[in-house]
């Protein structure tokens, strides 16, 4: 009961009682202690940091082996080159491992010795330039004392030389750049050999790895894949091919121009023209013509100009010319398709990918072209580019058609009368 003042009248200050009824809150409001967290937020949170976790952990991994994928790409596409030949010598009854092994062998064998060969004829021009640079340096400072009356000597032209400060500093960069250039070699060798084995790998284990994807698909996917691999075996052995008749026709006219000139070792030079600028994307043509202009100049000075000239105008044709007939008879796809792929391809991974652009884009054109519909094409003038005319024909027709008209009487077009 509730306190009463003495009038009889109930305290306003008195507690209520403990039977009174509690007060709900309206509808639409909720306490604090009633908020909760939804339940599936804290499961879609973690859920976004895993997968946000899993994407940079893919991407730091995919940097650090970016070199290893460029390596095994390498490595599929020379297995596919030198398929045709193991698998003849494997349907003869060899053993595919040693047949890829015979192969490789020769490849090797012939690259060394190519390369030893090559090595010799360069340390013997070398010393021959070496030996011979004082009577150049004569020729040239009597050159300039007749032309620009001055009074030079080849003694205060190597003492000026040896004081210089920029071959000091030259010096000095090359003595300390000679560790980083050795890492360069050391990691250059494991790199061919990593692409070595992984080639020898995929040209012998083949029918073994065709077999291993083909067991986890479908056999409708199946024969697509195999579809695919003989389309890419095809395609990059025509590109192979292309680029072996280049270099034929590149180390013949390097050939017959050095010889006519005289250069020493032309056979060899020009056997060496025509497999780096060929076989060597990018910077192949700049190794390859200054080898010959090199041992032209021991020569005559004026030999290594020609031979300069002649390293352009040819590499122009070669472009312009016979690359491109000769990659569209091989593998398959136009030239402005060749040569804008091999510019996408060296943007997307250097030499590697201008090597590796031509065939992989004939693969992949053969491999779709089978799953374009396509359709017999009208017999209409303007597929060959030739523009229809009116039923009244041209307006020099039209106007040869007018009778009687003057040469100062303006013409009118009877487009709209009906003959007679």
């Amino acid at each position: 009961m509730a306190r009463t003042d003495e009038t009889g009248q109930a305290d306003p200050q008195a507690p209520a009682s403990d039977t009174a009824p509690n007060l709900q809150p309206a509808a639409g409001q909720t306490t604090g202690s009633g908020a909760r967290m939804p339940r599936w937020l804290p499961r879609s949170m973690v859920l976004a940091l895993l997968l946000v976790g899993v994407f940079q952990l893919g991407s730091w991994a995919f940097h650090q082996l970016l070199g290893l994928l460029i390596n095994i790409l390498i490595a599929f596409f020379l297995a596919l080159a030198i398929e045709p030949a193991v698998s003849r010598m494997a349907a003869r009854g060899v053993r595919r491992g040693l047949a890829a092994f015979l192969v490789f062998l020769g490849v090797v064998v012939a690259t060394s010795g190519f390369v030893t060969l090559l090595g010799s004829v360069l340390a013997e021009q070398v010393i021959k330039i070496v030996e011979d640079l004082p009577a150049y340096l004569d020729s040239v400072i009597n050159w300039v004392n007749a032309h620009f009356n001055t009074d030079l000597k080849r003694v205060d032209v190597q003492e000026g030389l040896l004081r210089s400060a920029w071959l000091r500093e030259y010096v000095e960069n090359s003595a300390t750049g000679v560790l980083d250039v050795s890492a360069q070699v050391l990691g250059g060798l494991f790199q061919l050999l990593t692409i070595t084995l992984f080639s020898f790998y995929f040209a012998a284990d083949g029918p073994r790895l065709r077999r291993a994807i083909c067991s986890v698909l479908p056999p409708a996917k199946q024969a697509e894949v195999l579809r695919a691999w003989e389309i890419a075996v095809a395609k990059t052995g025509g590109y192979i091919h292309s680029r072996g008749l280049m270099a034929l026709v590149s180390g013949v006219a390097h050939y017959i121009v050095l010889e006519a000139l005289g250069v020493p070792y032309a056979p060899v030079l020009a056997m060496w023209v025509g497999l780096v600028s060929q076989f060597i994307p990018t910077i192949g043509t700049y190794l390859a013509g200054a080898l010959p202009m090199l041992i032209a100049f021991t020569v005559d000075p004026w030999y290594a100009l020609w031979v300069l000239i002649f390293v352009v105008i040819y590499q122009q044709f070669e472009n312009y010319v016979l690359q491109p007939k000769l990659t569209a008879r091989t593998v398959d796809i136009h030239p402005a398709v060749a040569f804008g792929s091999v510019i996408a391809g060296t943007a997307l991974l250097g030499a590697v990918g201008a090597l590796i652009a031509i065939p992989a884009v004939a693969t992949l054109q053969a491999f779709l072209g089978a799953y374009v519909k396509r359709y017999d094409v009208t017999d209409d003038p303007r597929v060959e580019g030739h523009r229809t005319r009116g039923p009244g024909g041209g307006l020099a027709r039209r106007l040869r058609r007018l009778p009687g008209r003057k040469a100062g009487e303006p013409a009118m077009a009877d487009a709209t009368d009906s003959p007679a």
